[in-house]
């Protein structure tokens, strides 16, 4: 009896010193886990994750194309649907977490196109460079993030911005406001920020180079500052939205679109970027296009009739006094 427990005791204190053996050997292996497949490169299924990802992401781009082509209108009612996608993958979420409360049904329910599209170029070219260059991990929440996705990303977005912003702004389709419901073509006078300006380059280029100066749109420089927004600001919108789903322990927020999860997934950034975007248009753009048409607008939208005759009498005693001042 005594050698059966000398033995046990040994073979028990064995199995112990094994397994503080194998510890390390164990934490090695999820460290790896952690810091090896995370990374798409060393993803065995990245490349087919990859094709559903493309294959979403054409559909994506060319349905979001074919809505801006067809209107105003179409582009309200998309904003509307992708909305309450949101809303319901949001509370949908909530009542996941609140299920075991048996509380009652969560089940509910302009922007600028240069801004969404930078933030759709950011997203990809995020995700090419970081798939075939990723190696070092840019942040906890998001472990398939990376250093090299993220700069090669932001090069891609300013570049793409001022590019961009020049081919969209000769379309009237895309620079005429919408004032009504209907559908039909759009004209107008562009205003002064998407009308072709001409830059001398000077002493930037040598004696021997073909172009002394370039033409280019207003609008393009502000364009820089939406795409250095897009590239290095509103992809923290996309740490945040890892972060809340970290702390629900999910994955996406939903699985409407194959390959990328939810539209909360797809639209986190936008929703950064759409912020941006307001606040930047109003305060270094708006004034600078006041125009006879939107001022009259402006007057018979917010003045009363005796306002507006009141008004009148004043413009006439300023233009008579004018007059007897040029006379």
């Amino acid at each position: 009896m005594e050698r059966d427990t000398s033995s046990s005791d040994v073979s028990a204190s064995h199995v112990g010193r094994a397994r503080q053996r194998r510890r390390p050997t164990e934490a090695t292996a999820d460290g790896n886990r952690t810091n090896g497949p995370a990374l798409l490169v060393n993803d065995q299924n990245k490349y087919k994750s990859m094709l559903i990802r493309t294959y979403s992401t054409v559909w994506m781009i060319g349905g979001f194309v074919l809505i801006v082509y067809m209107g105003h209108l179409y582009i309200w009612a998309m904003v509307v649907v992708i909305q309450i996608f949101m809303a319901k993958e949001l509370f949908n979420l909530l009542r996941k977490s609140s299920e075991e409360k048996q509380l009652p049904g969560f089940r509910l329910l302009n922007w600028f196109l240069l801004p969404a599209s930078l933030i759709v170029i950011n997203d990809i070219a995020a995700y090419l460079f970081g798939f075939f260059l990723g190696r070092t991990p840019l942040i906890k929440l998001s472990p398939k993030k990376t250093w090299e996705g993220f700069i090669g990303a932001s090069v891609t977005t300013i570049i793409s911005a001022f590019v961009l912003a020049n081919v969209m702004g000769r379309f009237q389709w895309l620079t005429c406001p919408r004032k009504d419901l209907s559908t039909g073509w759009l004209r107008c006078d562009p205003g002064p920020m998407f009308k072709p300006e001409h830059y001398s380059l000077g002493e930037w280029v040598p004696k021997g180079f073909p172009w002394k100066e370039v033409v280019l749109l207003p609008v393009q420089w502000h364009a820089l500052a939406l795409g250095l927004f897009a590239s290095i600001i509103a992809p923290f919108g996309g740490f945040f939205a890892s972060g809340f789903k970290r702390a629900f322990k999910i994955k996406d927020f939903g699985d409407s679109i194959p390959g990328h999860g939810g539209i909360t997934d797809r639209m986190d950034c936008q929703m950064v970027m759409a912020v941006f975007a307001y606040i930047y248009h109003q305060s270094f753009i708006s004034p600078q296009n006041y125009s006879v048409e939107l001022i009259l607008e402006q007057i018979l939208r917010n003045l009363t009739f005796e306002e507006q005759k009141f008004l009148y009498q004043q413009l006439g005693e300023i233009f008579h006094e004018s007059q007897l001042m040029q006379s």
